[in-house]
């Protein structure tokens, strides 16, 4: 029997500053985490840090090895940092295992070779994170194919791909997409709904339609997969040839083996349930990152860590309504940035804005980077001049969108961007033009 004040189950990014945390303010606690190879949670390992150094290779045009070998090196610089920087903390331990609890006050750890380990607390805190869902299709078909990947396996690779089909087009699915298609592969997408990226305005889904199509990538709406073989995927009664085959059909939390039920900790929506401040249905246990539902971004797992530490030892001031408008940003080519509303949802939702649109072709940054794809769009209070939403599809999009979103937590007017002085050539004095491009609208 170990005993711990703070136990925290996952290595992910919240978990493990969480202990450094702890160990700087004169607590112990101990990190459990089932898988080493993900000291450091899902980003540094198999997410957006290797999966981003492998879609910055291709637009180098780097070779497909050449690339995996520089992503494995990324990887392993992060995943140690990420280790020792909690590990090495005077106050905190390291358990390899699965937990499982038992009451609300302990759970078992089960090592790999089967040894168990009893763990008791005061505090827990699961940052467990999610996982690749497998369709059912797939699970059926799994013992006739073995050439299904998931986001996770799809950086694994020695070879790269001839024929990649992509069961998927959401985020995940098109940024694989697009960097697969950059190294040379033939990558076609199934998606089984008839509407390509249903939250976003039909203009930007249709530019950005059109635009991976024009890279060369097969795109099929209303395509349900019916079949999976080693050689071939059949959906809605066409045949795609593949020699791999990647999952893309959402992620699901980590939660199978905690037997929560055991802790008195409840569900919503198949996430675990939280409070504004991340404290579940026991008193004495908090979620933090994906496995507590909403977007799944590491950012958003890092503010989770900042919403605990200030109710621990903080103004106790910090919590999850106080978070918007927060941003996100998509690693196609080129990226798609959103933050707040989109004019699809201010409709949606019967509210009254200004609209401000342009192409990206005249700003001069996108002509200096050969890529003049793209559009921007803003939308505006009409009473206040504050902004409601903006919308990017265009080069470096994702450092302009930061920006946007601080204008708007700080509730400044569009004009304060619209007049402001840039740097040349940047993506930002496209701000210049787009608040000063306005579209006339219904406001019915």
């Amino acid at each position: 029997m170990k005993n711990f004040k703070n136990v925290i189950i996952g290595f992910g990014k919240a978990g493990r500053a969480l202990a450094k945390f702890l160990s700087q303010h004169g607590e112990e606690s101990v990190i459990i985490e089932r898988d080493k190879a993900m000291y450091g949670g899902t980003c540094p390992n198999v997410g957006c840090a290797p999966s981003k150094t492998l879609i910055y290779a291709g637009h180098a045009k780097q070779s497909f090895a050449a690339a995996m070998a520089k992503k494995r090196q990324v990887c392993e610089v992060l995943h140690n940092g990420a280790y020792h920087g909690a590990a090495d903390e005077p106050l905190v331990s390291v358990l390899d295992g699965v937990a499982s609890f038992s009451s609300p006050t302990e759970l078992t750890v089960t090592a790999e070779d089967g040894t168990i380990t009893s763990v008791t607390g005061e505090r827990f805190f699961i940052n467990t994170g999610s996982t690749p869902i497998i369709p059912d299709i797939v699970k059926k078909s799994q013992k006739k194919s073995q050439n299904i990947l998931t986001s996770t396996t799809a950086m694994e690779l020695d070879e790269l791909p001839q024929n990649l089909v992509i069961i998927g087009a959401g985020y995940i699915g098109l940024e694989f997409a697009g960097m697969f298609n950059s190294f040379g592969a033939k990558v076609t997408v199934l998606e089984s709904s008839p509407v390509f990226l249903p939250n976003e305005d039909a203009d930007i889904s249709a530019a950005i339609f059109a635009d991976l199509t024009n890279s060369g990538i097969n795109l099929q709406l209303s395509a349900n997969v019916e079949k999976i073989s080693d050689t071939e995927v059949v959906a809605s009664g066409k045949s795609y040839k593949a020699d791999k085959i990647l999952l893309a059909a959402g992620r699901k939390p980590n939660i199978e083996d905690l037997q929560l039920q055991n802790a008195g900790v409840q569900l919503e929506n198949g996430y675990i349930k939280v409070t504004d401040t991340l404290q579940t249905t026991a008193p004495n246990i908090w979620a933090m990152g994906d496995v507590r539902g909403g977007p799944q971004f590491y950012y958003l797992s890092t503010d989770d860590f900042r919403i605990i530490s200030n109710q621990l030892f903080g103004d106790k001031t910090r919590k999850l309504s106080d978070r918007t408008p927060v941003p996100y940003s998509i690693f196609i080519t080129p990226p798609l940035s959103h933050v707040g509303l989109s004019e699809k949802s201010a409709q949606a939702q019967g509210v009254k804005y200004r609209l401000f649109k342009m192409p990206a072709a005249p700003i001069v940054r996108t002509k200096v980077a050969q890529d003049m794809r793209g559009m921007l769009k803003a939308l505006v209070d009409p009473q206040t001049s504050e902004i409601l939403g903006v919308t990017l599809y265009h080069v470096d999009s994702h450092e302009v969108i930061n920006l946007i979103t601080l204008a708007m937590q700080a509730k400044m007017p569009y004009t304060a961007l619209r007049d402001r002085i840039y740097t040349h050539p940047t993506a930002t004095e496209g701000l210049n033009d787009l608040f000063s491009n306005e579209v006339k609208v219904s406001l019915n």
